[in-house]
């Protein structure tokens, strides 16, 4: 895999020429071409925010990652502190979960990082990961939501979930998130087969300026068909859709389950929670509601393609 970006003719004749690495990692899964996949790029030098941003429109999926390092005697190998910054085809993003995840297996998976925790700098505070057996969990930030009168929103939810029933929509003013929970008569099939909503009518429907991503909910069980390939029941299954920063609908959402564990938790009076993002790709999510205000989001990666991206500046 290889892009170049070249200069600008008469501007520059001896443009610098980089070498960066480049990873593709689904997140969320342990079996490739499913859960949700993120680019990872460990720098070795900062590069400017345009051109991070150039890259992850480059790449053209959800998110792209860009590691740097903090502990200036360490490497990738051994490092323990990192930079972690996040890019969306359009926009830079303050969380996300998938690549958070993704970036952590880089490190465990291909450089052998074995520090017992690995701790990420980001626009978001301090996040932490660790490995756990098969895999990697992440501590997040728990983000509560508020109820959101309908009405307000009646135009971005309709053209999200159509004629699907509501029982109740909820906000988080901090991410951005909308949460739209059906009525538990709603069966896994119904939201699985909801139509993707159409890009344009939901950036015609609401400018941003309160929603970001809309979160279409629904209480697992049995009888719904919320339940893994053993059997095992989910406690909620969801899919998510973000047009406001490049993303059609979100494969798995690491982000949005920081807002989703704190109502499910309070709802189903559980800490522990076992949840499915049901777009097409579809991955699963272990969670854990902590008492410090925290939750931890738990999944497998895998690491599908290793490259190198070279950069003319």
């Amino acid at each position: 895999m290889a892009t170049t970006y070249t200069s600008q003719p008469g501007v520059d004749s001896n443009p610098e020429e980089r070498t960066l690495q480049l990873f593709t990692v689904d997140a969320f899964t342990d079996k490739p071409f499913s859960g949700n996949p993120a680019a990872v790029c460990p720098l070795d030098q900062n590069i400017d925010d345009d051109v991070k941003q150039k890259i992850a429109a480059e790449m053209n999926i959800s998110e792209t990652a860009f590691l740097e390092k903090l502990d200036a005697e360490l490497g990738y190998e051994n490092g323990k502190r990192f930079r972690l910054r996040w890019f969306t085809p359009l926009t830079e993003v303050p969380l996300c979960g998938h690549a958070t995840l993704a970036s952590a297996a880089v490190l465990y998976q291909h450089f052998k990082n074995s520090n017992e925790t690995i701790e990420f700098e980001t626009l978001s505070g301090t996040l932490y990961t660790r490995k756990d057996g098969d895999y990697v969990c992440m501590d997040l930030p728990l983000y509560d939501t508020v109820h959101q009168a309908e009405n307000e929103v009646s135009l971005v939810v309709k053209t999200t979930i159509g004629t699907l029933p509501i029982r109740e929509i909820r906000l988080n003013h901090d991410m951005k998130k909308l949460l739209v929970r059906l009525e538990d008569h709603v069966t896994r099939m119904q939201l699985e087969n909801m139509a993707i909503p159409n890009v344009g009518d939901m950036m015609s429907a609401h400018d941003g300026s309160k929603v970001r991503g809309v979160m279409v909910s629904l209480k697992g069980c049995e009888e719904n068909g919320a339940v893994d390939e053993t059997g095992r029941k989910y406690d909620f299954i969801t899919r998510y859709f973000a047009p406001w920063v490049g993303i059609q609908e979100d494969p798995v959402t690491g982000s949005a389950h920081a807002v989703l564990a704190s109502y499910w938790s309070k709802e189903l009076d559980k800490k522990e929670l076992y949840a499915r993002q049901c777009s097409p790709r579809g991955g699963d999510l272990l969670i854990l509601v902590r008492e410090d205000g925290r939750v931890d989001i738990s999944g497998k990666a895998t690491i599908i393609m290793k490259g190198q991206l070279t950069l003319k500046l």
